[in-house]
């Protein structure tokens, strides 16, 4: 189901450090992330996004995640915006 979210989305932000930027400036509404990822690499999207009150889902693969972002890299996390 959030695959079709990222792909329906009009604007989303793909990567780590831009979603943890995009939260603390206030235009995220939902962020998706892949559950194949290091904790490590995602424990500070999801510290924001709690903090903020942020919706986060999760789905099962990076590279599925990458694809629905329309990129042929895998993707961590995507941020979909307001």
């Amino acid at each position: 189901m959030s695959y079709e979210k990222v792909e329906q989305a009009k604007k989303t932000i793909i990567g780590t450090k831009q979603t943890v930027k995009a939260i603390k400036s206030g235009v995220v509404k939902e962020v998706v992330i892949a559950k194949d990822v290091e904790e490590k690499l995602i424990e500070p999207v999801i510290g924001e996004a709690a903090k903020h009150g942020i919706q986060v889902s999760y789905v099962d693969s990076r590279e599925k995640l990458g694809l629905a972002c329309g990129i042929q890299v895998g993707a961590s996390v995507v941020a979909i915006t307001v």
